[in-house]
């Protein structure tokens, strides 16, 4: 199509199958624009764990990014542990809670993959985090509810596969290792929303 003016080019003077056209390329690339926003606003969990040293040796897990339907940003982390690390520990029940552990703490733990999560995912995540803050006291035990059987269940919830009779549920580490090996496709995000 050739125009003899630039006059031509107003978009109210030119013929309608030119703006229907370009109605039709709005349309087109809307999804497309709006795909790559949600792909950029979401939520990515990480698996941890942290060996022995100055403390005891934890799972956790850390959420970063945007949530899709609010825009709040979240940047934080969660772990079930004992309230007080004692020799108690090892005969039984004793007071737990979920933890949020520092910045330089998780810096130095070792993450081991990574999912972006839903809106929907993240709010079952905070749900099944919010069951095990709120269990009724005494909710921790070493052997049937620390903090790898936590990060189990969120991994379960998020449909990844774990060994229910694993011998590495004391071993944070290890068990994340297990995680991973029933789950080849699971990677580490390289860099966390």
């Amino acid at each position: 199509m050739h125009f003899a003016s630039n006059d031509a080019l107003d978009p109210i003077s030119m013929p309608i199958s030119m703006n229907a056209f370009r109605f039709f390329l709005l349309l087109l690339a809307a999804p497309l624009l709006f795909c790559a926003q949600a792909a950029q606003a979401a939520v990515t969990i990480t698996f941890y764990s942290h060996d022995f040293g100055s403390s005891f040796p934890h799972a956790f897990i850390v959420l970063k990014g945007t949530v899709d339907g609010t825009g709040e940003v979240i940047d934080t982390n969660y772990g079930f542990t004992a309230v007080n690390v004692s020799p108690g520990i090892l005969f039984g029940s004793v007071k737990g809670k979920i933890e949020t552990s520092k910045t330089k703490y998780v810096a130095n733990s070792d993450p081991h993959f990574s999912i972006i999560l839903t809106d929907a995912q993240y709010t079952k995540v905070l749900a099944k985090m919010g069951e095990w803050r709120d269990r009724p006291q005494k909710s921790y035990n070493l052997g049937k509810r620390n903090c790898v059987h936590f990060v189990a269940e969120v991994a379960q919830l998020l449909g990844i596969k774990t060994n229910a009779k694993s011998k590495y549920f004391k071993k944070p580490k290890s068990f994340l290792r297990e995680v991973k090996s029933l789950n080849p496709e699971l990677t580490l995000a390289t860099s966390p929303s």
